[in-house]
């Protein structure tokens, strides 16, 4: 088996050839960094590569594994972590010139929790400054390019993990998503994304200074769903360091992940009631449903409206954020601040504590709004993004029928305006590749689920990617 078919076996059978011994760590990584060393000079999916910490981890864990010991569910299996996660010994950037030096003295709790899986860190992903655009460009790394066209973006702003997955350097990785990092990243690239319910997997050290996580969670990126449900599990639980994490029993993914969607209520829709779709997009979508009902699900147009766009609220709490963790840094140096995140922060100094409390309220009234919904469906399918990935900075001046001018800091929100709902509504949703829209670039459809249902959302991504494998045509930088 060569290097290329290595790495695109999932995580979940690279980890089983480790424990029966068909290959070591090390083999394993080693093929892992020579892919990356072939690939990266034309996707630049990292932003720093540990090669010597990574061999050393895979030799732990093949010394480790003669011994009978086996860490977790993904010993020894390479992984990449998106550069908004904190590393101890390791330098972690967040995208941002403020901290290209930094190599912090603590881990956060996701990389707490990977590590404690057994898995082998191969380096840091590239992302914008602070996970601020959906494209994926900071000032101290040369811009992600996307697999399937490098003049092409990957999406943002797990943009990195995401060009990293889908180019077969490795198998799995951790994305982090706020108002659709995971999933647009996912959609454009070609491979599976999940969004946690917000609060199961805790925050603490995922970001350089603490502020209300109005919308923010780590999440797993993967080509196989089985692999996304793993890493799942493993960083989901309660954290006193957290007080927003959920304090129940995490409940089990892995479990019920080949139960099918036999039986479920289903909703479709096209639009969430909130913009026009590309007709690519809307093809690739469209066709998706049937499959849904193949497997035996009850299908069914969804006609949904929102009061207010739910955007609005979302853009009000997170520059608000913006302010409370980064706001220092325009005051000290604005200038070496990527444009995008000092726009964000010159709105965040607008707002009152009245705007903040509104954004809080039409929040919560959204959060009504998804819990009566889920009372009468099992799941939502939804497309992922209104248009495929675009050249770098020129984004698709329409989207359906209508001029697409709506922006936000840089932000192309246009083209993207089917994510941050459910970061703000907390509810788990997924992207999985459905099809193929202009120029052979992805398509993805979004499933999402009623709150803390995120097995359900796993268990129709499992049935979808059986029923509908997109794993056998790989990008052109693979």
């Amino acid at each position: 088996m060569n290097d290329r078919e290595l790495m695109y076996l999932p995580g979940h059978r690279q980890h089983q050839m480790i424990v029966d011994k068909e290959i070591s760590s090390v083999e394993l990584t080693e093929a892992s960094l020579r892919r990356i060393a072939e690939l990266e000079p034309q996707l630049h999916a990292f932003i720093t590569l540990d090669e010597e910490g990574a061999l050393a981890t895979a030799t732990t864990a093949d010394s480790e594994l003669a011994k009978g010991n086996i860490s977790g569910p993904l010993h020894g299996v390479p992984i990449a972590v998106k550069d908004l996660e904190v590393t101890k010994g390791l330098r972690t950037t967040l995208g941002s010139s403020f901290f290209k030096d930094w190599i912090p003295d603590y881990d956060s709790v996701a990389v707490e929790r990977l590590r404690a899986t057994g898995a082998v860190i191969l380096g840091k992903t590239n992302t914008p400054e602070f996970g601020n655009r959906e494209e994926t460009f900071t000032n101290i790394a040369p811009t992600c390019n996307n697999p399937w066209d490098p003049a092409r973006m990957p999406g943002g702003s797990s943009g990195g993990t995401a060009a990293a997955i889908a180019s077969g350097m490795c198998s799995i990785g951790t994305g982090s998503d706020g108002g659709g990092s995971v999933r647009l990243p996912a959609s454009f690239c070609g491979i599976f994304g999940h969004k946690p319910t917000h609060g199961r997997i805790p925050r603490f050290g995922g970001q350089a200074k603490p502020a209300y996580n109005s919308a923010g969670t780590s999440g797993p990126m993967s080509n196989d769903v089985r692999d996304s449900a793993i890493l799942n599990q493993a960083l989901s639980g309660f954290d006193r360091r957290d007080p927003g994490s959920v304090k129940t029993p995490t409940p089990d993914y892995l479990g019920p992940l080949e139960d099918g969607v036999k039986g479920m209520r289903i909703g479709t829709t096209m639009t969430l009631g909130i913009s026009d779709v590309n007709d690519d997009v809307a093809a690739a979508v469209e066709s998706s449903w049937a499959a849904f009902t193949e497997l035996g699900a009850s299908v069914e147009p969804l006609d949904i409206k929102f009061d207010k766009v739910p955007k609005d609220a979302w853009w009000t709490l997170w520059t608000a954020g913006q302010v409370a963790m980064y706001g220092h840094l325009a005051e000290e140096r604005p200038e070496n601040l990527m444009p995008y995140t000092l726009e964000m922060i010159n709105h965040g100094k607008t707002l009152t504590g009245a705007d903040v409390a509104v954004a809080l309220r039409d929040v919560q009234n959204l959060q009504l709004k998804m819990h009566q919904l889920f009372e009468e469906f099992d799941l939502i399918l939804a497309p992922t993004n209104a248009a495929v990935a675009w050249p770098h900075l020129d984004p698709p001046t329409t989207i359906g029928s209508r001029t697409n001018s709506d922006e936000m800091a840089g932000i192309n929100y246009g083209a993207i305006p089917f994510t941050m709902v459910f970061n703000s509504s907390f509810n788990p949703a997924s992207s999985i590749p459905c099809g193929f829209g202009e120029g052979g670039m992805p398509v993805g459809i979004q499933i999402i689920g009623a709150y803390d249902d995120d097995a359900t959302v796993l268990r129709a991504s499992r049935a979808f990617e059986t029923a509908r494998p997109w794993v056998g045509t790989r990008p052109t930088v693979s």
